[in-house]
């Protein structure tokens, strides 16, 4: 199979990933990203329950006015990405 990448940005882009990864060939980098793609989509589709109760325990959070303002939002994220630090 050949592929033909028109996108110059992008083929820069897999370029780089070759050099950064010390990669032998594009080939490589692409099965590279293939692979991880595929262990996200298993991920995903492994944790699909939890991920969407969470998602509604926020919505219900956010429907009793649980949530964070607006206003108070970018400190909130600033602190909690500090403490993961």
């Amino acid at each position: 199979m050949n592929i033909e990448i028109r996108d110059t940005a992008l083929e820069a882009r897999i370029q780089k990933q070759v050099q950064s990864t010390g990669s032998g060939s594009v080939e490589e980098v692409l099965l590279r990203l293939l692979e991880t793609q595929e262990e996200q989509d298993r991920w995903l589709a492994d944790n699909r329950d939890p991920i969407n109760a969470k998602i509604q325990r926020g919505i219900e959070q956010l429907d009793r006015g649980e949530g964070i303002s607006e206003e108070r939002l970018d400190a909130h994220l600033a602190k909690l990405k500090a403490n993961a630090e």
